[in-house]
């Protein structure tokens, strides 16, 4: 009859084994975090740049309809004229009132422009940072998990 021989593996390389597992599954638990933060700091990132986008445009449009609203007024008062020296008036006055709503709509959109670049960046720089946070408690969770290991060891 063939016998096995029984051969027990003592207590502590059990109990070093299963503290290895631990701290490998700690150490993978805090870089699998940082990687969904990340993606979740993407996703924050691309909602801000979306709404930001579909502000915009909708500012656009708004100002679309004014100008032309401001054209079809003109095209009003143009035909309404009862002279050429009227007339002129009339063009002169959508003119300068033309001038001063394109200058101010300029200003709004850059002034929204500049707003979501600062909202970006500020989101950038803090998910960069909460990034760099938690890879440094993964690394120095994994580091110290590697020196309870090599303690234990001796």
């Amino acid at each position: 009859m063939n016998t096995t021989p029984s051969y027990e593996i003592p207590t502590e390389m059990r109990d070093f084994a299963e503290k290895s597992v631990d701290q490998a599954r700690k150490a993978f638990d805090s870089f699998i975090s940082a990687a969904r933060k990340t993606a979740d700091t993407i996703q924050g990132s691309a909602e801000m740049a979306r709404s930001n986008a579909q502000s915009m445009q909708s500012r656009s449009f708004a100002y679309a309809e004014q100008n032309v609203n401001a054209a079809f007024d003109l095209a009003q008062k143009l035909v309404r004229s009862r002279d050429v020296q009227e007339a002129m008036q009339h063009q002169a006055e959508f003119i300068r009132s033309q001038f001063a709503a394109i200058q101010s709509q300029a200003k709004e959109f850059g002034s929204m422009t500049q707003s979501a670049m600062q909202q970006s960046a500020e989101h950038t720089k803090n998910a960069m940072q909460q990034g760099v946070n938690t890879m440094q408690q993964g690394a120095e969770q994994a580091k110290n998990a590697a020196n309870d290991l090599s303690n234990n060891a001796s």
